[in-house]
């Protein structure tokens, strides 16, 4: 009697754990959320069952729901649990002062990147105030080879790393200057590697401009990059030696902090 009670709970338990995970995975695929009903359609569960699930993860701060049309949406406490740590310090708390400081050289908006399944994942950003500028959203990813900071990370990775990369990734022009060729990408993640700075002359999106640099640990090893992005008038390939140089100083004050 009492095995069979245990069991039965166990299997409770386990039956919602891969609810909740499913529900958690679900919502990943949409930024603007989805309804307790849309969820509960989508994954064949009971609506009732959807309902309470979500209210516990709303409690716990998973999840919240919007006001206007009650979809509930996923938080960043997934993203906070994940963030990359350097000799057990926080790379997002070591980078902070480093993106303020470029952002106020610059005049435009700074970002904190890493590379995260293959993709630039952005952890924080420091916001422009200008009135036309440009951001992005924390946690947003992009692919690597059409943006700065993910080449700037690209540049660095060990040989091998890079050529499993180079095998996996599917190249997709964005925009005319998107780099979709082995060769042209090759040839960029060269010329970052002889600069310094990666940039991205609206590669990923027409009309915006993107310089960077890549952040090393101790074994130089790519953790991450720093990076400034904003409107092509603004930050024109003529001045990208300039800011390329900044960046640079601002990788490297964030590595040190890194390694205190």
């Amino acid at each position: 009697m009492t095995t069979q009670a245990i069991t039965v709970s166990e299997n409770a338990s386990s039956r919602s754990t891969e609810r909740t995970l499913a529900i958690l995975e679900y919502l990943g695929r949409f930024r603007k959320g989805q309804s307790a009903s849309e969820i509960a359609r989508a994954l064949s569960l009971p609506v009732n069952t959807v309902g309470r699930i979500t209210e516990t993860m709303n409690k716990r701060g998973w999840l919240y729901r919007r006001e206007d049309d009650r979809r509930f949406v996923l938080t960043n406490r997934v993203a906070d649990l994940t963030r990359p740590q350097v000799n057990d310090k926080s790379l997002t708390l070591c980078a902070w002062d480093a993106l303020r400081s470029l952002r106020d050289k610059t005049g435009e908006t700074t970002q904190l990147a890493v590379m995260s399944e293959g993709k630039c994942l952005i952890l924080e950003q420091c916001v422009s105030d200008q009135p036309i500028k440009v951001s992005g959203k924390v946690g947003m990813r992009v692919p690597c080879y059409s943006c700065a900071p993910g080449k700037s990370i690209l540049a660095k990775l060990p040989e091998e790393e890079l050529d499993d990369y180079l095998k996996e990734v599917t190249l997709k022009k964005f925009t005319p200057r998107t780099l979709a060729t082995m060769l042209s990408l090759k040839k960029d993640l060269k010329r970052t590697l002889e600069s310094g700075y990666g940039v991205d002359l609206a590669e990923g999106l027409e009309g915006i401009h993107c310089v960077s640099a890549v952040i090393l640990d101790d074994y130089e090893y790519p953790v991450g990059a720093i990076t400034t992005i904003g409107p092509a008038f603004r930050m024109p390939e003529q001045r990208f030696e300039e800011i390329g140089k900044i960046c640079v100083e601002s990788a490297l004050e964030i590595r040190k902090k890194v390694l205190e």
